[in-house]
């Protein structure tokens, strides 16, 4: 095998080992949580407490590549993501185990930033497109294996397996990095905006740490607003910085440009929906219909299927309808599969919910590829930096307060209807106030130009 694919498989390691990870964990949440003795919407701590560390870390993973050496740091990810798997593993509390994701996330948010970058470096630019794509093969397969695997580990041997297996997969990964990646010449740093991170940090944290506790009573409710109050005047703290800063971490400057600025708070929206739905739906599926963790792994993998498939479209399907009706269309039929996860029954046929969740993850797949691209619509080359940081620290904290928002619904609503564990009635509650969410989305790109985006999909462009 040449070294053009040789490199982006083994960098793909990695991300193998975390995108399986953030997917097995969801099929193990009910199992997890009684073995631990806490609730299982407790665990959303678990959950946010990995998207908040990708979301402080990401940021500053290219500096440190610069500073240390990509290869360097980049196994020292794995190493960091090893041992959080294995404090995972070994958790007996809810407090351990949120600790241990969050030093997962910290390998992790090293890891993809890390990959990319190591191989726009030591690619060509005209074979840039196939060595990426053997990059992206083991992150879509990922998703796909992770649940049925982890509902199996969890129903037929232990839940602290589906975290030990990192152990030999990220082994590997530095046996092969030692062999085969060359220790690349470093890239002149520019300066490290250290007080930009504190204060960003301290943003991300207070705010989806003081959501999370709001929407969960295992705290006291002053420890959530305080948690909001810090992470409020560190946004405030951080604004007036950014505008002394000749390099802040953040350039929130690129807010100006409208394509920009709308992708990133549409999809905001967008993912305050959807990021519930893998804590959510498992979850039902165990509680609320018997399923066992290997029975609900089974089906909630057919939407990592059906985005899968998605991306042999994508391209084609962006040409065709562009990008203002591609991201209506996405975002509509996503929230449609989340509705009709607020009337499922346990006398519901399979096949019909396998069926949904296809064509949704089909769609949702859709949004993920159209707005990873659409970011950069009006972005010149020299902002593509920041706009790439601000959009994946944007996805992340969303994601992570869509979990707390979905859990926090759920626990609501069981409260009022006062049941020992949550009821049907309380997940569909969750399903359907969370979609309505996710919808406002829609109506954020209904505003788009007809056109807009059509240098890069192509769409509208005269017929050679």
């Amino acid at each position: 095998m040449n070294s053009l694919r040789i490199t982006p498989l083994i960098l793909a390691v990695a991300l193998f080992m975390e995108n399986m990870d953030a997917t097995i964990i969801a099929t193990s949440l009910a199992a997890i949580a009684e073995d631990i003795g806490t609730e299982p919407i407790a665990l959303k701590l678990a959950l946010t407490a990995y998207l908040v560390a990708l979301a402080i870390f990401i940021p500053i993973s290219s500096w440190m590549a610069d500073r240390f050496g990509a290869r360097s740091v980049f196994r020292w990810a794995i190493v960091v993501f090893i041992t959080g798997s294995v404090f995972c593993a070994v958790s007996n509390s809810l407090l351990t185990f949120v600790g241990s994701r969050f030093l997962q996330g910290m390998g992790g948010a090293m890891m993809t930033p890390i990959a990319r970058l190591v191989l726009v470096r030591v690619t060509p630019r005209n074979q840039l497109v196939d060595a990426m794509a053997w990059l992206s093969i083991p992150g879509l397969i990922g998703p796909i294996v992770g649940p049925p695997i982890g509902g199996f580990i969890t129903t037929f041997a232990s839940w602290h397996w589906i975290f030990l297996i990192n152990v030999p997969i990220g082994l590997a990964g530095i046996v092969m990095v030692n062999r085969f990646l060359p220790n690349w010449e470093r890239v002149a740093t520019r300066r490290m905006d250290f007080i930009g991170f504190f204060l960003a940090g301290t943003t991300f944290a207070g705010w989806v740490f003081g959501i999370s506790v709001l929407t969960l009573p295992a705290l006291p409710a002053s420890f959530g607003f305080a948690a909001l109050i810090a992470g409020t005047v560190a946004a405030f703290v951080y604004y007036r910085h950014f505008k002394r800063t000749a390099f802040p971490l953040l350039d929130l400057s690129l807010f100006r440009f409208p394509l920009f600025r709308t992708t990133v708070i549409a999809g905001a929206f967008f993912r305050f929906g959807v990021g519930a739905t893998p804590f959510l739906f498992p979850l039902m599926l165990q509680i609320a219909f018997g399923f066992t963790p290997f029975e609900s792994g089974s089906v909630t993998f057919a939407g990592a299927l059906g985005a899968f498939i998605a991306k042999f479209f994508a391209e084609r399907i962006l040409q065709a309808q562009g990008f203002k009706t591609s991201l209506i269309y996405s975002t509509v039929v996503t929230v449609i599969g989340i509705y009709a996860m607020g009337v499922y029954a346990p006398g519901t046929p399979i096949p019909v919910i396998l069926a949904v969740l296809v064509i949704a993850g089909f769609y949702q797949s859709m949004f993920w590829t159209a707005t990873n691209v659409f970011t950069f619509a009006d972005i010149d080359d020299k902002d593509a930096g920041q706009a790439n940081v601000i959009s994946q620290v944007g996805v992340q904290l969303s994601l992570a307060i869509g979990v707390a928002l979905g859990g926090g619904v759920l626990e609501a609503s069981h409260l009022i209807s006062g049941g020992v564990e949550p009821s049907l009635f309380d997940f569909h509650v969750a399903f359907w106030v969370v979609g309505t969410v996710a919808l406002v989305s829609t109506a954020i790109f209904l505003r788009l130009p007809k056109l807009a985006g059509s240098a890069i999909s192509g769409h509208g462009a005269p017929a050679e």
